[in-house]
């Protein structure tokens, strides 16, 4: 899915990126605590090479579609290098470092067996049969010695990405700079290396619930840095509810003016919505916007007078409202216009229209609702009224060509959706049954991570399968991945990154990695107590797994 992503860097379904990194060798003992997720095939040598960061830079291969000028890459060759090195202090400047390890590209392709392996891996299914072509990585790094041109007179080693996509190239990023690590003394190393890998799940996501409580952009932005070092790659952005509606409409100013917590300071600017998408992007995270009815539409009401359902009380108004009201006409005059400006902010070819939690009583009580179902032929069938709603909307945002996800609620409704399986219980007698209709399934029934507690921790999010229930392979094949919901009633900017971290890198190599060489929580646990501690060195605020230290401890903000 993150091929829907709009870029102007070329040509990368195909693309191949060679980065080059330049060097020392030598050799030594060290146990490499592994990365995370776990990739698909992973071989690491006992052999080390220092890594000096005043040596150390990127380069496009020659034969590569993208080249310097991809924001994508430039960006995340920057990025990654204060990744790798954060203790790195030179004399030189910012933007003399930036020349550098960027605009001096230099091109040395050896190894042709290394592209033929990539090809082949390219071209045969795995296990992983999910996996987006996007964010298939297929890539190897070697670090094996060479002699490097006389201009420079160092023995040195060669670290090779190879990607099919700029997303992957970015994925490939993280993986090496994990990879990356320093001694008691704080010279950097890496050992020699051989790493094929692809997502198993080409929808990993992470939802945040920004109208229950507000979350500032620099928490939004935080998150999305974590995400992807764990290498999610779709923020669902669950941006209004009934408590609030924090989205700033151009076309509906009343909206947020009214429904908002605050006019001026509870507030998403386009600006700011476009500043979010821009971040996530150059990430490689897509941003999927909800925007949920009929039902958990009160805050709408406040600044759309006639949206809603009026109730009644004994055959007269009780002065509440319910769900959006379906028997008006002007109802969808409103959402054409609405998603009309929610397509052209949000660039995403998905958009998630909810559907869930529909309470029919105020629907049953309102007799212009009734006559309208009458005239229908609904009967007192209140399903239909719904399905009535949704294909309207579901028909306004294909006339964008957006394609619609939906809660499981209204599955039943319509057969040209995604359907995002919420409920507990048997979630995956729920998945059957969509799949079994032939639908698309995204997953996040166990993955409410919005719950504390001693039951809630990393172990029982990373124990899930999600592909345990009888269906043929192609049924299957119909579960594009699961997400992990935040949902806000306890939850705000103060306590929303320790709550989420570690524990959704454990979704995260439940969605990425091999199922079978990822069953074990005792063989998982030391990995992630490593991976929770380069977060906490990159400035996550991840809780503690158990009793432990790390070496670079949280220092606070």
């Amino acid at each position: 899915m993150d091929v829907m992503f709009m870029i102007t860097c070329g040509r990368y379904i195909r693309s191949i990126l060679y980065l080059l990194l330049l060097i020392s060798v030598q050799f030594g003992p060290h146990a490499v605590e592994g990365v995370w997720p776990l990739p698909q095939a992973f071989t690491s040598s006992p052999e080390r090479y220092p890594v000096n960061s005043q040596d150390f830079y990127f380069v496009y291969g020659r034969q590569s579609a993208a080249q310097q000028g991809c924001s994508v890459l430039d960006t995340a060759f920057k990025r990654y290098f204060s990744l790798i090195f954060p203790d790195h202090n030179s004399g030189r400047s910012a933007s003399t470092m930036a020349i550098v390890r960027v605009t001096q590209m230099r091109t040395l392709l050896r190894d042709v067996s290394i592209n033929q392996h990539m090809y082949l891996s390219h071209s045969t299914t795995r296990n992983g049969h999910n996996g987006s072509p996007a964010d298939r990585l297929s890539w190897t790094i070697y670090l094996v010695p060479f002699c490097v041109p006389d201009n420079l007179s160092i023995s040195a080693g060669k670290a090779s990405l190879n990607a099919e996509t700029v997303w992957g190239a970015v994925r490939g990023l993280e993986t090496f700079s994990q990879l990356v690590y320093q001694d008691d003394f704080g010279s950097y190393f890496v050992n020699k290396t051989e790493i094929d890998d692809f997502p198993r799940f080409q929808f990993r996501g992470i939802l945040l619930d920004t109208s229950r409580h507000f979350l500032p952009v620099q928490a939004i932005l935080k998150t999305l840095d974590a995400m992807a070092y764990s290498k999610f790659n779709v923020f669902h952005w669950h941006i209004v509810d009934d408590p609030s509606f924090p989205y700033q409409s151009s076309t509906f100013p009343d909206l947020s003016s009214k429904g908002a917590f605050h006019p001026m300071t509870h507030i998403y600017t386009q600006s700011d919505v476009r500043r979010v998408i821009s971040y996530a992007r150059l990430w490689g995270i897509r941003v999927l916007p909800e925007f949920d009815s009929p039902g958990h539409t009160t805050s709408w009401g406040k600044g759309q007078p006639g949206l809603l359902t009026p109730c009644y009380k004994g055959g007269t108004p009780s002065g509440t409202f319910g769900p959006v009201n379906p028997a008006l006409p002007s109802t969808y005059r409103f959402m054409a216009r609405l998603f009309k400006e929610v397509s052209s902010v949000f660039p995403d070819s998905y958009v998630h229209l909810g559907g869930d939690e529909v309470d029919f009583h105020c629907w049953r009580s309102n007799p212009d609702v009734r006559v309208f179902m009458q005239k229908m032929g609904f009967g007192g069938d209140f399903t239909k009224l719904e399905a009535f709603y949704i294909e309207n909307i579901v028909n306004i945002t294909s006339a964008l060509n957006k394609t619609s996800i939906v809660w499981q609620d209204v599955f039943d409704y319509h057969e040209r959706v995604m359907v995002e399986v919420w409920r507990a219980g048997c979630y995956l007698c729920e998945v059957r049954r969509v799949v079994k209709a032939g639908l698309r399934v995204i997953l996040a029934s166990p993955w409410y991570l919005d719950q504390p507690g001693p039951t809630h921790n990393w172990a029982r999010y990373y124990t899930v399968w999600p592909l345990a229930f009888k269906g043929s392979e192609e049924q299957k094949k119909l579960v594009i991945g699961g997400e992990v919901c935040m949902w806000g009633e306890y939850v705000d900017a103060t306590n929303l990154t320790p709550r989420l971290w570690p524990r959704a890198s454990a979704v995260a190599e439940r969605l990425w990695s091999d199922e079978k060489q990822t069953s074990s929580v005792d063989k998982a646990f030391p990995r992630l107590q490593d991976f929770r501690c380069k977060l906490l060195r990159r400035g996550i605020q991840a809780e503690p797994l158990y009793v432990g230290h790390c070496k670079h401890e949280y220092q606070g903000i």
